[in-house]
C-alpha cells in the first residue's frame, strides 16, 4: 500500500479544489489520546523509508496526530500529485508543498510524513528549521529500499525504468540534503516496531546545540555551542553557506586532532573542500609571510567569492583565517570552528581579525564577521591543561565585566574548570559567548567614546605588551598574558582609588588557585619598565601616544580611561619587579 493511499482514511477538512494555488485550507488532524510532546517531528528520506509506517507507529507512542504531507497537498489541491505535477511542472508543486507543510508545522505538535521530495528543496528545509520542528532522516540502504519499492512500478518515477537505478540516481542527488536533518536514523530490513523504538530513543536523546544570536542586522550569526559539532558540520553550516564548497585553514597540532571529524561531517552534506591549509602552530603565524600563503594556496584551489573560508583551531588561526577572507577576492564567507577555549569564549565572537608586526599584536587586520561560529566542546577535551588555564584567563575576565554573580561562579568553579570539568566548562563557553555577543551587537567596530567593546580589552594592554616583549614565540600565551593583565589592571584602578584594596588580591589569589601566573614575578623572564611602557604607547587601543586602560570600579562595572598618569603605571610595574 502506497503512503498516499494508506492516508486516503483522513476526511479532508475542505471540499477538494481544482486549482493547485489554493492550497491553504484547514487540515484534518487525527484526535489521539497521550501526552503531546512539544515538538513537531518530520521525517524524512526515499520512496521506501517506510515515513508512513514509523510515522504513524511513532505518533502513537508519543500521544500526537500523524499527517501525510502527500495525502494533505492532494486533499487541498482536489488532485493526485501525478496529476499536479503534469499539469503545473514540479517547481509549482514544491511551492504548493511547502505552503502547505509549513503551515501543518505552524499548528500543534504532530507527526509529519513528507514526500521524497520536499526536504530536497531549500526552502521547505528552511521552514521546517523555522518552525522548531526536529527533522529525522530515516537513512536505508539500497537492498532494503528495493525490497520495499517492489510493486510500485506504476508510480511515475519507476514507470518503464530500473528501479536500482532509480534509487541510485534518487540517492545521489539527495542525501547530501537529508544529511541536514536533525537526526539520522540507519534503517535496515528490522520491523517497524523496532526502527520506531530506535526513533523514539533517539528523540529522547537528541539535545540541539545551544544557540546564540549576535544581532548586527545582515551582519547578524548565531554562535552554536554543544558536543559533537564537529562531526555535524556539513549539516550546520549547509543553511548558512552560499556554495557547497570550502577552504579549510588548520593548524599543525589540530589537523590530526580535529580535522577527520570535519571531513566527515562536511562529506555527509556533500561539501567539497577545495584546499586543506595547515600552518604551524602557535602566535609566530599571525604574519604576512604565512598570511600571503594561505592566500596563495586558497587560490590557487579555485576559491571564488561563493567559497566559505573555515577556521579550524585557536586563535591564531581564527585571526590568520578570517583576514585571509577578508582580503581574497575583497571579501569570502568565513566560518569560525574554534577548537581551544580561549578561541570559543573570546576570539571566535566578533569578527576580529588579524596579523602582528614586530611593533605589536594585531595592528595590522580588519573587521570581517563570520557566517557562524560553531563552538564544539567536545574539542576541549583535547587540550593540555596550559592551553586550558590561558583560555580561562579570558572566562575570569568576562566573570569581572559580568558582575559579582558571574564572578563568584568563577572563583567557586574556575579549578575544576581548568581540571577538565565538563559542566564547569559549558557553562563558562555560553557565559562569556552571551556576554561578549551583546557587546559585539552593540559597539561592533569598537567605535564607542566610552565603554562598549573596548571594555573587553580589560587586562589586555599590560597583556598585549608582555606578549611582545616575548615576541610570539609560545614562551608566553595569551591567554597567561591576559590574566597577568587583569591582575595588574585591577592594581592599578585600587591604587588609583577606583575600586577596593581588596579587588586586586581577590583577582589574583583567584588566578594563583587556578595555577595560572597571576604576576610579573611569576613569568619566565624578566622585563624593562621602560620597555613595557614603550609598548603599550604604540597599542592599537592608544590615542595619539596616550596610555588607555580598562579599569574597575568592582565586578560589573569596568570603564576607558585615557588619563592615566604614566609615572602610576611606571610605579606599578617597578613594585611588580621589573627593570628600569
Amino acid at each position: 500500500m502506497s503512503r498516499n493511499s494508506a492516508n486516503a482514511i483522513l476526511p479532508p477538512g475542505a471540499s477538494p479544489a481544482p486549482d493547485t494555488a489554493a492550497w491553504t485550507g484547514p487540515s484534518a488532524r487525527a484526535s489521539l489520546p497521550g501526552r503531546l510532546v512539544s515538538r513537531s517531528i518530520v521525517l524524512v528520506g526515499m520512496p521506501g523509508a517506510g515515513k508512513t509506517s514509523i510515522g504513524r507507529r511513532l505518533a502513537l507512542r508519543l500521544g500526537l496526530p500523524f499527517l501525510d504531507a502527500d495525502a494533505e497537498i492532494e486533499a487541498a489541491a482536489g488532485l493526485p500529485i501525478t496529476d499536479i505535477f503534469a499539469r503545473y511542472g514540479e517547481a509549482h508543486f514544491r511551492d504548493g508543498e511547502r505552503r502547505v507543510i509549513a503551515r501543518l508545522l505552524a499548528g500543534p505538535p504532530l507527526v509529519l510524513a513528507t514526500g521524497g521530495g520536499a526536504f530536497v528543496d531549500a526552502r521547505t528545509r528552511a521552514a521546517i528549521r523555522a518552525s522548531g520542528a526536529v527533522s529525522v532522516w530515516l537513512h536505508c540502504r539500497m537492498a532494503t529500499l528495493l525490497k520495499r519499492v517492489a510493486g510500485r512500478e506504476h508510480r511515475p518515477m519507476f514507470v518503464n525504468a530500473d528501479p536500482a537505478e532509480v534509487l541510485e540516481r534518487l540517492m545521489v542527488a539527495r542525501h547530501p540534503f537529508y544529511a541536514e536533518a536533525d537526526i539520522v536514523i540507519a534503517c535496515s530490513d528490522e520491523s517497524p516496531e523496532v526502527t520506531t523504538r530506535r526513533v523514539q530513543q533517539a528523540l529522547e536523546g537528541w539535545q540541539p546545540p545551544a544557540r546564540l544570536a549576535v544581532a548586527l542586522g545582515e551582519r547578524g550569526y548565531d554562535i552554536l555551542v554543544g558536543d559533537g559539532l564537529l562531526a555535524r558540520a556539513g549539516a550546520l553550516l549547509a543553511p548558512v553557506l552560499p556554495a557547497r564548497r570550502v577552504v579549510v585553514v588548520t593548524d599543525e597540532v589540530v589537523a590530526p586532532l580535529h580535522l577527520p571529524a570535519l571531513r566527515a561531517g562536511l562529506a555527509e552534506t556533500g561539501t567539497a573542500i577545495l584546499a586543506e591549509i595547515v600552518v604551524p602552530a602557535g602566535e609566530a603565524s599571525k604574519d604576512f609571510t604565512v598570511l600571503q600563503r594561505v592566500l596563495e594556496e586558497m587560490l590557487a584551489a579555485g576559491a571564488d567569492r561563493r567559497t566559505a573560508v573555515l577556521a579550524l583551531g585557536g586563535g591564531v588561526v581564527g585571526d590568520l583565517a578570517g583576514f585571509a577572507a577578508a582580503t581574497a577576492l575583497r571579501g569570502l564567507p568565513f566560518v569560525q570552528l574554534p577548537t581551544t577555549l580561549l578561541a570559543q569564549v573570546d576570539s571566535s565572537v566578533g569578527g576580529k581579525t588579524g596579523v602582528n608586526l614586530a611593533l605589536g599584536k594585531n595592528l595590522v587586520g580588519a573587521f570581517h564577521q563570520p557566517r557562524l561560529v560553531l563552538a564544539d566542546t567536545g574539542t576541549l577535551g583535547t587540550l593540555p591543561i596550559r592551553e586550558l588555564r590561558a583560555g580561562y584567563a579570558e572566562v575570569a575576565k568576562h566573570g569581572l565585566l559580568s558582575g559579582e554573580a558571574l564572578w563568584r561562579w568563577c572563583e567557586a568553579n574556575g579549578p575544576a574548570l581548568v581540571q577538565g570539568d565538563r559542566e564547569a566548562l559549558v557553562t563558562a563557553v555560553l557565559e562569556s559567548c552571551r556576554l561578549k555577543s551583546s557587546v559585539v551587537a552593540g559597539d561592533e567596530r569598537e567605535e564607542s567614546a566610552e565603554g562598549g567593546r573596548a571594555l573587553l580589552n580589560l587586562g589586555h594592554t599590560f597583556g598585549h605588551a608582555l606578549e611582545a616583549e616575548c615576541g610570539y614565540g609560545g614562551l608566553l600565551l595569551h591567554g597567561e598574558a591576559v590574566g597577568v593583565g587583569l591582575g595588574l589592571a585591577a592594581s592599578l584602578s585600587a591604587r588609583l582609588g577606583h575600586c577596593s584594596q581588596e579587588l586586586p588580591g581577590r583577582v589574583i589569589a583567584h588566578l594563583q588557585a587556578c595555577g595560572m601566573p597571576a604576576r610579573i614575578g611569576d613569568l619566565p623572564r624578566r622585563f624593562s619598565t621602560a620597555a613595557l611602557l614603550g609598548r603599550m604607547r604604540k597599542d592599537k587601543k592608544a590615542r595619539e601616544g596616550a596610555l588607555r586602560f580598562v579599569l574597575l570600579r568592582g565586578p560589573g562595572e569596568a570603564f576607558t580611561a585615557g588619563d592615566v598618569p604614566p609615572e602610576a603605571v611606571e610605579r606599578l610595574l617597578l613594585d611588580e619587579g621589573c627593570d628600569v
